[in-house]
């Protein structure tokens, strides 16, 4: 096992400029911290190139899971001490573990292809990392067939929108789109794109979304955008007979795909 100690190492250089998005789009790389994400994503088979373990831990056998599973996978295993791995790390207090992996690169066409009757999420404009990774979350949790994300929203690949995701996006196919092409594509399948605003008259449970659904949720601040507003077919509101005027666009998404499924398995 190879090991690096120094800051100035050139590699190690390399990997603490993933924690900027330019750096992440030139080498198409990006990083995963924390035992529990690492370990997930090692059994998702995620496209890791190279895992960092710390010195220190390597003795206790907490990360004998992933040790092994870097041998089984052939996947590069590096060595490091405490100074480098704070310098890699996003976090403050890194729990001992940092995975370099490649982007995914999911077929958008390919996935909507292939499916049938199928549930995506669609977000456009969302500029919170935790709500972001929440809702990736939330999809996965219901059996989403994917989520695509619109340009404008915060990087998919940002440290914090990994953490947020809990391991969900090695989970599902998570794409980064541009809307405009996407919504011709979705409805060449059949797939019905519903827009979530306070303002429409028709509830969300009064609504069917048991056919091929594409739910769609704005940003935080301004909800979906004018040039969205045209490509949507349907529109839904969630109730609120209190008194509060909107909720968070990551418990939105989650209320509405939750209904969803609710239907799905009514219906079945």
């Amino acid at each position: 096992m190879e090991r690096i100690t120094s800051t100035r190492n050139s590699r190690v250089k390399d990997w603490a400029a993933l924690k900027q998005k330019k750096y992440r789009d030139q080498t198409n790389l990006f990083f995963i911290e924390g035992i529990r994400l690492v370990e997930d994503a090692l059994e998702s088979q995620a496209p890791l190139e190279t895992i960092l373990v710390l010195d220190d831990l390597i003795p206790t056998g907490r990360l004998d899971r992933i040790v092994n599973g870097t041998h089984s996978l052939g996947i590069e295993l590096i060595e490091v001490n405490q100074a480098v791995l704070e310098h890699v790390a996003d976090t403050k207090t890194p729990q001992g573990v940092i995975a370099i992996g490649r982007q995914y690169q999911h077929n958008k066409e390919g996935l909507i292809a292939s499916k049938t009757n199928p549930l995506y999420l669609v977000l456009d404009n969302i500029q919170d990392p935790g709500n972001l990774g929440t809702m990736i979350r939330s999809a996965d949790a219901v059996g989403a067939a994917g989520v695509f994300v619109g340009s404008g929203s915060v990087d998919l690949y940002n440290p914090k929108v990994i953490r947020a995701t809990m391991g969900s996006l090695f989970h599902l196919p998570v794409i980064e789109v541009s809307l405009r092409e996407l919504f011709p594509l979705l409805r060449q399948h059949d797939v019905t794109v519903i827009g979530a605003s306070t303002g429409a008259e028709e509830e969300l449970y009064a609504v069917d979304l048991t056919g091929g659904t594409a739910i769609v949720i704005g940003s935080e601040a301004h909800g979906i955008s004018g040039e969205i507003r045209q490509q949507i077919d349907k529109w839904i509101s969630l109730p609120m007979p209190g008194k509060a005027e909107s909720l968070n666009a990551a418990i939105a998404s989650s209320i509405i795909l939750y209904e969803t499924l609710r239907q799905r398995k009514t219906k079945e």
